[in-house]
């Protein structure tokens, strides 16, 4: 008979099959009204984004069959401190926080989340297998290794090398840091209120969501009654399957939104429905969070939480996206992220290495805390901001 996990991931999953198919097929439907095929273009389109997935699957894949077991590896196998172990976990942070102002990426292709959200559900439930099987928590990160090698393999056999091009302008982005734009963007952040919201929306969101990295686990552990391990894999995997649901339901809200005729109450404008769906995806993380730290002793409750939470994150980066995407200029977009993310590494880092054993709970009451100001600071700022305009700018109007 199945255990309490392996019957809510079967759940999620079907759930999930199931509003993929539906959605599908809406979208096909969609796409058969408006339809001007450019066979040679979709043909170069599909192999280049095929040859990019591919080795996206494979990497994401070795990452994500760490996911479940890094901090049983250290705490438990290794029998690590667990100050110890969050130290190991701010070092992999201050690595990425570093190298982040390095890099200008603007957005990740839209089939490059689905495929990471299978790709993570898989590795889930396989690295629980492996760790059944084998009784070492150290399993998977060997497998990860494989997978890397396959990677290395892949990539040879499919990139070429992109050298980039040779331009003036890339002497301003050669500093160390990109200190220079980073000041910049500071001044153009300081000076817009929106901004500085989607800054602290980032901080918030994205720093309770690092910590919960950390946290999950002896969260769960710490609330179940039960002397068995539990399956961190299938709970894993749980927690993906939530976060594509999440995703999803924003696609569906959005869609619906488009679709609606503009006369009616269920049209939004698009970027004021982005703004409202930010500081609801803020209030019901805050709530989640909340419930956690109510509910010690009801492992079933705090599980179903963090489904929540992980839902939130799958609506919160594609909302997120459309807020930068509007309100930021291409130019500014990255070097702005990388902005938001120094006081996002400070709230982390020092989180993680005050937030061990008893004073779990005060982290998580923070990040609720946080959570629940930036709700509000996007509803006040944002929300009413849009809205004064729209109706400014509809008065202007001749009748």
């Amino acid at each position: 008979m199945p255990s309490f996990y392996e019957t809510q991931l079967i759940i999620l999953v079907v759930v999930c099959a199931l509003w993929l198919f539906v959605d599908n097929r809406l979208s096909k439907r969609a796409r058969a009204v408006d339809q001007s095929p450019n066979f040679s273009t979709d043909a170069a389109r599909s192999r280049l984004m095929r040859q990019y997935l591919i080795v996206y699957a494979i990497v994401m894949g070795a990452d994500w069959l760490q996911g479940p077991y890094v901090y049983s590896l250290y705490k438990e196998q290794y029998a690590f401190p667990e100050r110890l172990v969050a130290v190991l976990f701010v070092t992999g942070f201050i690595s990425a926080g570093f190298t982040a102002p390095l890099t200008d990426l603007s957005s990740i292709l839209g089939r490059a989340t689905l495929v990471n959200g299978f790709v993570a559900t898989t590795a889930g439930v396989f690295s629980n297998q492996l760790v059944e099987v084998t009784h070492s928590f150290s399993s998977p990160f060997v497998a990860s290794g494989a997978l890397l090698a396959l990677g290395l393999i892949v990539i040879k056999g499919l990139w070429a090398e992109n050298y980039g091009s040779v331009d003036a302008s890339d002497e301003n982005s050669s500093s160390v840091f990109q200190l220079k734009r980073l000041s910049q963007a500071w001044n153009i952040v300081r000076h817009d209120p929106y901004l500085l919201v989607i800054g602290l929306t980032q901080t918030c969101f994205e720093g309770s969501m690092y910590l919960f990295v950390f946290l999950w686990v002896p969260s769960l552990q710490e609330a179940s009654l039960s002397e068995s391990p539990l399956p961190l894999g299938y709970i894993f995997s749980c927690f993906m399957v939530a976060m594509m649901l999440g995703s999803l339901l924003y696609t569906t809200v959005s869609s619906f939104s488009n679709r609606s005729n503009p006369g009616t109450t269920a049209h939004e404008e698009p970027l004021v429905l982005n703004a409202k769906l930010s500081s609801l995806v803020c209030a019901v993380s805050a709530l989640a969070f909340a419930v956690t730290i109510s509910c010690k002793k009801e492992e079933h409750i705090r599980f179903w939480a963090f489904c929540a939470f992980e839902a939130c994150v799958g609506m919160y980066y594609p909302v997120q996206g459309m807020l930068r995407g509007t309100l930021i200029s291409n130019e500014h977009r990255a070097t702005l992220s990388s902005l938001f993310r120094v006081p996002l590494n400070i709230f982390v880092v020092v989180s993680l290495l005050t937030g061990v054993s008893s004073a779990r709970d005060k982290v998580l009451t923070a990040s609720a805390a946080m959570l629940g100001i930036s709700s509000i600071m996007t509803g006040v700022v944002i929300v009413n901001g849009l809205d004064k305009r729209r109706l400014t700018e509809a008065a202007g109007r001749p009748a």
